[in-house]
């Protein structure tokens, strides 16, 4: 979805503040065993502040009632407080009440509220149980990468809790201000991504712990044979079987498109293997027409990312493979005549695998992939000396993320290719010395009130960056003209038009996944949308792909490399002029953090091409 703000915080906006070198020492953000500590803090309702019996500490008490989020706030003496050369606030917490709680710990800088300016962490503590909650700037949430406070403008820190109907009570034990600028918090073991060497998770290179790496269900057992895994699943249990997952965490195979699975029937009877790759957000589906394998014989089983069936609006339709958050090989078999009998596996290798390249289609390019009475509308092979600025506007908003501009200088022609390009230069938006500065220059380009069109068919390749915490896009929107008022009023996806995401990615996903979607009736409370962003593609041999949109009346279908890979058959597909959009921003809605040292980077284009039929003119 691009016409969002997106909230997801890069890492990189940490290191801006200060250098590793001017790390400072530890200190109290406030003591909070001095006698006026208390009264630094500002209670809202149902809490009162009060200094711990002995003078040890700050108790908040949170009397039960109406309100949502109950809580306290600590502001500096003037201003802002500058934690520049710091890396975090940590808060020691002892639950003195009677009943548990969960306490959150938020800090703030000053902006727009919709922006949600904070980094949160939260803790819960039983009675009498003592913790701590850390806040590590530019992450939240159990640290993930969140909002990239100015950490020389943090303007106050707030505990909170939610609403009970019953008296709550925590002692602030410390506050404390610490850590080197630019921390990085650790990653939790169940967010590690594992790349497997060479594609191996089983077998070639690959290191394996049968005990860590094997779950057996319903009686069925796992056992090494050198670097084999042997299975056997008991004649009378059906359903046993054995999932074979990562050390810890998940796989990423974000730079293939296939799991090979070879095995070997090791029992007396033959069998039908069943094979499933199981992925966060949804299973690949069992390979339940296998070949029947006779005793002593082996095969390599495929599961592919790319199902045959498209997406078509439909809940299940589509992919189902989420490539960077595997979760494991879970394999089980039938005997082949229906008869009870142990099967047993002896599993040779489980290898993520990438196919050949494949040829493209000889059209592609050079008409729409239908027949008619097609005539080309727009063409742009980016082969002229300078940006054709009566077909282009290189200047926008960024509504999209808060660390990068976009400026002339960032898109690059050359070679009959454009490239968008993402560097870390300090600069004002759209070049002007009087908008706001961030720290990272980027380039865009757009038709908006000056290319439009209605229907056809738009086509672009590209090459897509690869640094992470990237967001390219080839995309279009609504305008209806002058007459319609202002760009909200012309680009406005009610009423009729909607934002076509031809070709939307990010980086953390790899090279080989994009996402389609369309959205519709505005972006607040009666937003809709539909789409698939598990579209996987193959680039050719150059390292492109080519992305394309047939845009018909009550019809959007959308093409990668020249075959069909989604479409939309409603009544709702957008039926307003629309304008094309290329555009290479930070962040996104489920993409890794963006890596400083991995840039510059380039969002290429080749081209674009625009058609339309006669009759639909």
């Amino acid at each position: 979805m691009r016409n969002l703000p997106q909230r997801l915080t890069v890492l990189a906006a940490l290191f801006l503040s200060a250098s590793l070198s001017d790390a400072a020492e530890p200190r109290p953000l406030i003591d909070v065993n001095q006698s006026e500590a208390a009264q630094r803090f500002s209670p809202g309702k149902q809490v009162a502040v009060k200094p711990a019996d002995g003078g040890a500490g700050v108790v908040l008490h949170f009397d039960g009632g109406p309100e949502g989020w109950p809580g306290v706030s600590l502001k500096p003496d003037g201003g802002a407080w500058d934690f520049s050369k710091y890396g975090h606030i940590e808060a020691t917490l002892t639950n003195v009440g009677n009943e548990p709680i969960n306490l959150s710990l938020r800090v703030d800088n000053a902006g727009d509220w919709r922006d949600n300016p904070w980094n949160t962490e939260s803790a819960t503590l039983k009675p009498g149980e003592t913790g701590t909650i850390k806040v590590v700037f530019g992450f939240g949430y159990n640290h993930r990468p969140n909002y990239p406070l100015n950490t020389a403008e943090i303007t106050g820190v707030l505990f909170f809790t939610g609403k009970s109907d019953k008296a709550r009570a925590v002692r602030i034990d410390s506050l404390i201000v610490g850590g080197e600028a630019g921390e990085i918090p650790p990653i939790a073991p169940e967010h590690r991504r594992i790349i497997p060497a060479d594609g191996y998770m089983l077998g070639g290179s690959a290191t394996f712990d049968v005990r860590k790496q094997v779950e057996a269900y319903v009686d069925a057992t796992a056992a090494m044979e050198g670097s084999k895994l042997r299975i056997t699943l008991p004649a009378e249990r059906d359903k046993a079987s054995v999932k074979i997952k990562p050390v810890e965490g998940k796989w990423a195979l974000t730079q293939w498109l296939e799991v090979h699975v070879t095995l070997r029937n090791a029992g007396d009877a033959a069998i039908k293997p069943r094979v499933e790759l199981e992925t966060q957000g949804g299973k690949g589906e069992p390979i339940g027409d296998a070949a029947a394998i006779e005793p002593g014989a082996s095969s390599t089983i495929v599961i592919p990312f790319q199902r045959p069936d498209i997406w078509n609006g439909e809940r299940k339709s589509g992919n189902v493979v989420t490539s960077d958050k595997v979760l494991g090989v879970r394999l089980a078999a039938d005997t082949a005549n229906g008869d009870k009998a142990d099967r047993v596996l002896v599993v040779d290798a489980i290898r993520a695998v990438m196919p050949p390249t494949p040829t493209m289609p000889d059209w592609l390019g050079k008409r729409p992939p239908v027949e008619g009475d097609w005539s080309l509308t727009f063409e742009e092979n980016f082969d002229a000396p300078a940006i054709d600025e009566s077909r282009w506007n290189i200047y926008t908003e960024n509504y999209w993320d808060k660390l990068s501009h976009f400026s002339k200088d960032n898109v690059i022609l050359g070679d009959g290719l454009v490239r968008l390009h993402m560097q870390q230069k300090i600069g004002y938006h759209n070049d002007n010395p009087k908008r706001y500065k961030t720290p990272y220059a980027v380039g865009f380009l757009d038709t908006y009130g000056k290319w439009t069109q209605r229907y056809g068919y738009f086509e672009s390749r590209m090459k897509l960056p690869t640094a992470p915490g990237l967001w390219p896009a080839f995309w279009m929107m609504p305008d209806r003209g002058e007459q319609a008022g202002d760009q909200g009023a012309r680009a406005n996806t009610a009423k009729g038009g909607m934002e076509f995401d031809i070709m939307e990615h990010l980086t953390g996903w790899g090279p080989l996944r994009y996402n389609i979607a369309m959205h519709w009736d505005g972006y607040g409370k009666g937003h809709k949308s539909t789409g698939s962003d598990r579209i996987y593609v193959q680039p050719d041999a150059d390292g492109f792909i080519t992305a394309g949109l047939l845009w018909l009346p009550g019809q959007a279908t959308f093409y990668a490399n020249g075959k069909v890979v989604a479409e939309w058959k409603n009544d709702r597909v957008s039926n307003v002029q629309s304008y094309l959009m290329f555009d290479l921003v930070t962040g996104g809605w489920d993409n890794t953090w963006l890596d400083p040292s991995k840039l510059p980077d380039d969002f290429v284009i080749d081209y674009v091409r625009c058609w339309q039929r006669a009759d639909l003119k």
